[in-house]
């Protein structure tokens, strides 16, 4: 049963699946590589590195957060997935670095009626100071393996250029 919310996108999807091409790529991580970045639409983290499917491991949130759960993703795809390196990336112009808690609350609030006050946005005071911070995070997590290079990046989304900051 197809709903009219999703129409164009299972349209879309009948359409990728009718010249689907990645059956039998293998689940580990081509390159070795993970990357950690911002759920932003302004980002395609394979294409801004020049990787392809299956090249690369991405997890994406808002503000390109090194959670608990992006910890305990980094460990399975550590020790099972292949990956061997980790990039952070941040972006510019990121809501979550320009936006203030109360700002977030109150527009969610006014979007939605719905008191959200309780939540830990995450958000950004200072990004480069927030981007070192979670590559640290990473780098100290005991249960990935010892020495697994981790940079932090800043990815422009006027230019796509990357630039290392950690």
């Amino acid at each position: 049963m197809q709903s009219e919310e999703f129409a164009d996108v299972l349209a879309g999807n009948d359409d990728y699946a009718s010249r689907f091409g990645l059956a039998g790529l293998e689940p580990v991580a081509a390159a070795g590589l993970a990357v950690v970045t911002c759920m932003d639409s302004r980002i395609e983290p394979l294409a801004m590195l020049g990787l392809k499917p299956g090249d690369a491991k991405i997890m994406r949130n808002a503000g390109a957060r090194v959670t608990t759960d992006v910890l305990r993703t980094l460990a399975l795809a550590t020790h099972l997935l292949g990956v061997t390196r980790v990039m952070v990336v941040a972006h510019t112009k990121c809501k979550m670095a320009s936006a203030t808690t109360d700002e977030v609350v109150a527009a969610i609030e006014q979007s939605s009626g719905i008191d959200v006050r309780s939540l830990d946005f995450q958000l950004i005071a200072d990004q480069r100071a927030t981007l070192a911070e979670d590559v640290q995070k990473i780098r100290s997590w005991p249960f990935l393996p010892a020495g697994v290079p981790v940079g932090g990046f800043l990815y422009d989304v006027d230019t796509g250029k990357l630039t290392r900051l950690a």
